[in-house]
């Protein structure tokens, strides 16, 4: 039997919600992990939604989410106020999706068939050619497509979900407009793939490993460059 209409479109209003909801989320989290939000700024949800043309609701909904990771905190009769992030909390979001990183691609190199690294190579040279193009949003979506095939291939799922959602930390727009983090990353991945045809598993721990120590690198020094942690 199917559901009435009504409540087709109450679940359509609900993904919706919870999508924007998502957005928001991500937002303020890159605002948060980029220091354009500084610890100590009290986060007004009017304003918020105001600026990024939602409304409340799903502002509301994304400062819940990240009160939950720490990000923020409610203060009683002010509001969501950014919590502090040191350089070491930085560098242990990027020590965590190495170590899982790690793990999935020592799970690749003994799980993936010929034909899926000859797929990893095709996805590496898509993401050549966006970066060669310059356009952010292909840059994003192609350097994602790539790790997908990647961390599937291992087939450890429940590591992969972890890494999704610890790379939530990771503010994308720094590497996305770096031409020179584009060029990096697809010289990274062919030697990765090269790695692959070998089972090579020491050096691809290494890459693996050297990805994510420049990701934070670049990340530490735009915010020593914003003053992040300036007196």
């Amino acid at each position: 039997m199917n559901a009435p209409a009504s409540a087709r479109r109450d679940n359509r209003r609900g993904r919706r919600r919870s999508q924007l909801s998502d957005e928001v989320a991500a937002h303020l989290r890159e605002a948060i992990m980029t220091g354009t939000l500084r610890p100590g700024t009290f986060i007004r949800l009017d304003e918020t939604a105001a600026r990024l043309g939602v409304s409340i609701t799903p502002v509301r909904e994304a400062l819940l989410t990240l009160r939950g990771e720490g990000m923020v905190a409610l203060e009683p009769r002010r509001g969501y106020v950014v919590q502090p992030l040191s350089r070491q909390d930085v560098a242990d979001i990027y020590w965590l999706q190495a170590t899982i990183a790690k793990e999935l691609v020592t799970s690749a190199a003994q799980r993936l068939t010929d034909e899926q690294i000859d797929e990893l190579d095709e996805a590496n040279e898509r993401l050549a050619a966006s970066v060669i193009d310059g356009d952010p949003a292909t840059v994003g979506a192609a350097e994602f497509a790539f790790h997908r095939l990647l961390n599937r291939g291992a087939g450890r799922m429940k590591l992969a979900w972890f890494l999704l959602h610890a790379a939530r930390y990771m503010p994308p727009q720094i590497y996305l407009t770096d031409a020179s983090w584009g060029e990096s990353a697809v010289e990274t991945h062919r030697q990765l793939i090269a790695a692959l045809r070998r089972r090579d598993v020491n050096t691809l721990v290494a890459l693996s490993g050297a990805e994510f120590s420049d990701g934070v690198d670049r990340l530490l020094e735009q915010l020593e460059r914003n003053g992040m942690w300036r007196r």
